[in-house]
């Protein structure tokens, strides 16, 4: 596979969610990054961080060329969570604008969570908050072995709200009470044990072999049977394993069957030959 990086933009993905805030760049293959981009603030959450990321994701629920979406953080820290002059300001909010505020951060989260294509966060640095949080909410995390994490919410007498259901999704309620009530640092390693990363790597070298790896991987994957293996997963997490449940899970096998991924992978694997989204 060509490099992920250099190729030129896919044709689907809409320039004007790249802003000086978010940079987005994309393959012809379809291979996406989008990287937070104040390095100056450690990629820091603030509100207009929040819109141009929210505006993003919502860019890439449309586009049928999207086959991954790594996320990344310009410079050295993935993201520190808060910015501290945002939380200033909100400190002089009212509950209702507080709300109000809060939404836009969960409505990005959410925005994420539902993007079809694979998603893939990149942790270099630090992940602590809200930057944990993107974590959670990606369907794979690498961390570099030096990355550190926190849930640091409850040393300044908040709580990790927004994130959370991204965060238990991720590592359990067990391990989120201990993590959300203590604000410890933690590294990649532990991350990993826990959950909330999925690989670690040696360094930013061995994190671009691991991404390169990774959509190559996807590559052979139908796109359409992505997004529905993803939307599986949600719908019968957690639920009782009853006649309700065996008859919705024959449904979607049923219909992938008759549908033209369904068909196309199977012609393609008896006559020995590549699917059409194959690269």
């Amino acid at each position: 596979m060509s490099n992920p990086i250099a190729d030129p933009l896919v044709e689907g993905v809409d320039s004007d969610a790249s802003s000086a805030l978010v940079r987005i760049a994309a393959t012809a293959e379809g291979v996406v990054e989008v990287v937070l981009n104040r390095p100056e603030r450690k990629n820091a959450f603030d509100a207009a961080l929040i819109a141009a990321l929210h505006e993003a994701f919502l860019t890439l629920h449309g586009s049928e060329h999207v086959r991954v979406v790594f996320i990344r953080g310009a410079g050295e820290t993935f993201c520190a969570g808060a910015d501290l002059d945002w939380m200033r300001a909100a400190a002089d909010y009212s509950e209702a604008e507080n709300r109000d505020d809060a939404m836009q951060m969960a409505k990005m989260f959410k925005a994420l969570w539902d993007i079809p294509a694979l998603t893939v966060a990149a942790v270099e640095g630090g992940a602590y908050g809200g930057g944990a949080g993107l974590a959670a909410a990606c369907d794979l995390a690498i961390a570099t072995k030096d990355a550190k994490f926190s849930f640091s919410e409850v040393r300044l007498g908040l709580v990790a709200a927004t994130i959370s259901p991204y965060v238990v999704a991720a590592i359990g309620p067990r391990q989120a009470r201990a993590l959300f009530a203590t604000g410890r640092v933690f590294d990649a390693a532990h991350a990993e044990r826990i959950g909330l990363v999925t690989e670690v790597v040696e360094d930013r070298n061995a994190m671009a072999d691991a991404c390169e790896r990774i959509a190559g991987q996807i590559m052979v994957c139908a796109p359409g049977a992505v997004a529905a293996s993803k939307a599986l997963v949600n719908d019968v997490a957690g639920r009782e394993i009853d006649h309700g449940l065996m008859e919705d899970t024959a449904k979607r096998i049923a219909r992938a069957r008759v549908g033209d991924e369904g068909q196309e992978g199977v012609r393609a694997f008896l006559e020995k030959r590549k699917p059409s989204w194959a690269q």
